[in-house]
């Protein structure tokens, strides 16, 4: 079983006490969303292989650290995954960026494909599935299906707040996939939004009702 990571550092905390306020500006949300990616990407990539290497400083030589393969992606979920792209590219900014575009059937909200486009070595890379929202967990598990698919083999999945059922759901389907949340909410409503939440990341991070 992959491992659930909830952030508890006081920095992260603390923003996402700022974006779930009303009166927060589609600016200022914007700009939290990208801080809150850059600070969860420390813990999301805390594991990632390391390898020695022989370097020389400018007093002399010494043996010196860098990631293995350095091959990463970082591929958000639209739309609201692109608010959180930024924050993640300030840290690694040699990562390939894909795009999997999925809406929710408001009847049934099942997750409804739109648009996928991936690195085409997707396969060799270690994959960060990024969405801000884990609601019922429909689009997070049918990107990682899609991704499995086109034969993405290291995934993780990074959201900022995520609900219960969320988690149960990919825990139940993507039992490989580590998760990375900022905050476990209550619940789920009657609408399949996050109790208490933040409402619409996508309306708020572009402004949008």
């Amino acid at each position: 079983m992959a491992k659930i990571v909830v952030m508890d550092h006081p920095l992260i905390q603390h923003k996402i006490g700022i974006i779930r306020r009303t009166e927060t500006s589609s600016k200022e949300f914007r700009e939290m969303i990208s801080e809150i990616a850059m600070l969860m990407s420390f813990e999301a990539t805390r594991e990632l292989p390391l390898v020695d290497i022989d370097i020389e400083t400018p007093i002399g030589k010494t043996t010196a650290k860098e990631l293995a393969g350095k091959k990463m992606a970082v591929v958000p979920i639209l739309r609201a995954g692109l608010g959180m792209v930024e924050g993640m590219l300030a840290m690694i900014p040699a990562a390939k960026v894909g795009h999997i575009g999925l809406y929710r059937d408001p009847e049934t909200l099942e997750p409804v494909e739109y648009y996928c486009k991936l690195p085409s070595d997707i396969a060799s890379r270690e994959v960060f599935v990024i969405d801000p929202m884990l609601a019922t967990g429909g689009s997070a598990s049918a990107a990682i299906t899609m991704l499995k698919e086109k034969g993405a083999k290291k995934i993780h999945f990074m959201c900022i707040i995520a609900a219960p059922e969320g988690v149960k759901r990919m825990q139940k389907e993507h039992s490989d996939v580590d998760i990375y949340i900022g905050a476990l909410d209550e619940k789920l409503n009657d609408h399949g939004y996050i109790v208490p939440g933040l409402g619409d990341a996508g309306d708020r991070i572009f402004g949008t009702k």
